[in-house]
């Protein structure tokens, strides 16, 4: 538990609204260690590879998706999961891939939990204050749907221990994970608090 392990991407609003540094300090605040970082740009192959190491993950979109139009009384796009799903996934792949994105994995007891706490819910607008997508951006869905385009909302985050175990697998190699110690680890981890006195 203490070495759970989630991936982040800082999506292209957040590298080019240059949040990088600001985003990774509130995760390292927290006493999660940065143990795997790197830049790129990623395509539509990459991205669909993403997205669906959760073989559920165009049914259960579409399914909530359609249940948000109707929560605002609007008429979905189609009542087929399937079909708003690819909607939304091709508003997702022009999104991430506009532009370099940053990759990071993060270590720490409750590492998923912690980072998704951090980052707030989906939608910018209804995130509270205080997590990274309520302080730093300002879209909603409904903008988003006027637009035709994904929701900015400036970070990716796992949503499980195992979506993050594939996750991270699909974007980092096993050299790439970097297994190194910090003076934190013997605040947050050692048991007896009995290494700080000389």
């Amino acid at each position: 538990m203490k070495k759970e392990k989630t991936l982040v991407v800082i999506k292209p609003d957040g590298v080019q609204r240059t949040l990088i540094g600001e985003i990774i300090k509130r995760y390292e605040r927290s006493g999660l260690k940065l143990v795997g970082l790197k830049m790129r740009v990623v395509g539509e192959d990459f991205i669909r590879k993403h997205y669906t190491v959760d073989p559920e993950w165009f049914l259960k979109t579409g399914k909530k998706t359609i249940e948000s139009y109707a929560k605002k009384g609007k008429t979905p796009p189609s009542e087929d999961p399937l079909e708003v799903s690819e909607i939304v996934f091709k508003n997702l792949v022009k999104y991430i891939a506009s532009g370099p994105v940053v990759a990071m994995v993060w270590q720490g007891m409750h590492a998923v939990g912690i980072v998704r706490k951090i980052t707030g819910i989906t939608e910018p607008l209804t995130s509270d204050m205080g997590t990274i997508r309520g302080d730093l951006t300002i879209d909603s869905y409904e903008v988003a749907d006027v637009d035709s385009r994904a929701v900015r909302n400036l970070v990716h985050a796992s949503g499980s221990i195992e979506e993050a175990e594939k996750e991270i697998a699909l974007w980092f190699k096993p050299e790439e994970i970097i297994n190194y110690r910090l003076i934190n680890d013997e605040i947050l981890y050692d048991v007896n608090l009995d290494g700080i006195l000389e």
